[in-house]
């Protein structure tokens, strides 16, 4: 498979965490770990794993339906939104907590659900690496952390990072150099993403009350399992939405494949070389997309896997390449979680031990290209986690062993009580 049949999802949490992990070291950082291995055998059942996945998608049909209003294409990572979000409900408390679970559709209990991301991580790059028939899809999932250093995170959160996510932390000085941080993660979410999502984080978005920066980067490579011809690739008409139709490069198949034809519209699968992975596209009938999109959820998605069956399918698909940038703040307390980003309400008491810590931005930037070989995509997500309130400056030390003025007042009218002034203490 050349460049082009590869699929890459990245995951960008700015939050204040920690854990251990592998990777390089960026300049400028050092590092530090927990005394935590990763769990390489973690504890979750295949009834913890369909329950992760079924959250997961329920999750990712909520959240598009947050985001579908806005205009143009959409393209966005549910998995890496999730495992990002995973991460920093691990250092969550209280009602905060409970939120983010119910939005997230967080449905196990803590240990369970991290030891299932884990696992679910894990068998991911296994299946990957595995040997297979013809060429197997590639995957990689790789976690760090970028905290402040010198701030007192919890060892039983670091804990936790460390054993289900593999996270290493990088020690950097937000409060003096935010910039230079956000240059350093910037280039770490470049290199993952091989430099298709660059500059996730913009000026201004790190700053010196930021503490820790946490990032999930997943890289998948595959192409077709039956490639499109490029010589029958052609300009063909394409209805928008308005009525009008635009000429764009028109892919054709002549395969047997997945379909099903269901209330209102059609559902294709197209599977990649590896036989597990695959693009399930949903063509709603003509005229229908609005109502369509509008009734999207996840039964929407069994109801179109159940029908599945295969047969000859004359396949006509747009090459199609293209970015979505937004802010999730919006859609996300939309869904049911506007304690998080409550500077008075949050509680991520997990982290530090203190609730002095909540979410100023969740970030999200993809990108998308489909063409006769496979498909690449990249996302990015990033979950910038603010203090309450400033850091306290140092102590300021003030000696009074000179003459000096006093006065007593009246706070509630602002009226000078009394006048005075000491020349020497002594009398």
């Amino acid at each position: 498979m050349n460049a082009w049949t590869r699929t890459v999802m990245l995951s960008v949490v700015i939050a204040l965490l920690g854990s251990t992990g592998c990777g390089s070291v960026s300049p400028g950082a050092s590092q530090a770990v927990s005394d935590k291995p990763r769990a390489l055998d973690p504890a979750a059942d295949p009834g913890d794993l369909a329950s992760l996945a079924a959250g997961n998608a329920a999750f990712a049909f909520d959240l598009y339906g947050a985001l579908r209003d806005k205009d143009g294409n959409l393209f966005f990572s549910p998995y890496s939104i999730s495992v990002a979000l995973a991460m920093t409900h691990a250092g969550a408390a209280g009602e905060t907590a409970r939120q983010m679970a119910q939005t997230m559709h967080f449905t196990l209990p803590a240990d369970r659900l991290h030891s299932a991301f884990n696992a679910y991580a894990l068998d991911l790059e296994a299946r990957a690496k595995a040997e297979t028939e013809g060429t197997p899809f590639e995957l990689t999932i790789a976690n760090s952390l970028w905290g402040q250093q010198g701030f007192p995170f919890l060892p039983a959160f670091l804990d936790r990072l460390a054993e289900n996510y593999g996270a290493g932390m990088r020690l950097v000085d937000y409060t003096s150099d935010p910039e230079g941080a956000r240059r350093a993660i910037n280039g770490w979410v470049s290199d993952e993403t091989r430099d298709r999502i660059k500059d996730l984080i913009p000026e201004g978005a790190i700053d010196a009350m930021t503490r820790l920066v946490l990032a999930n980067a997943i890289y998948f490579k595959a192409g077709w399992l039956h490639p499109f011809d490029a010589d029958a690739t052609s300009p063909e008409p394409f209805r928008l939405l308005s009525g009008s139709a635009i000429d764009v490069p028109m892919m054709h198949q002549d395969e047997s494949m997945g379909y099903a034809a269901g209330d209102g519209y059609v559902a294709l699968e197209l599977p990649y070389q590896s036989g597990e992975m695959s693009m399930l596209i949903l063509l709603p009938d003509e005229g229908q997309f609005e109502a369509f999109e509008q009734r999207l959820s996840a039964a929407t998605l069994d109801d179109a896997l159940a029908g599945l069956s295969y047969r000859p399918v004359l396949l006509s698909l747009p090459k199609f390449t293209y970015e979505s940038a937004f802010s999730l703040n919006d859609a996300l307390v939309a869904l049911g979680m506007p304690e998080a980003f409550d500077p008075d309400r949050a509680d991520f008491s997990g982290m530090d031990g203190a609730r002095d810590l909540y979410i100023g931005n969740v970030l999200h930037k993809a990108f998308v290209a489909v063409d006769e070989k496979g498909t690449e995509a990249a996302a990015a997500t990033a979950v910038i986690m603010e203090l309450t309130s400033a850091p306290a400056d140092e102590p300021v030390i003030v000696r009074v062993d000179r003459p000096f003025l006093y006065l007593i007042r009246d706070g509630r009218t602002g009226s000078v009580l009394f006048l005075g002034r000491v020349l020497d203490p002594s009398r």
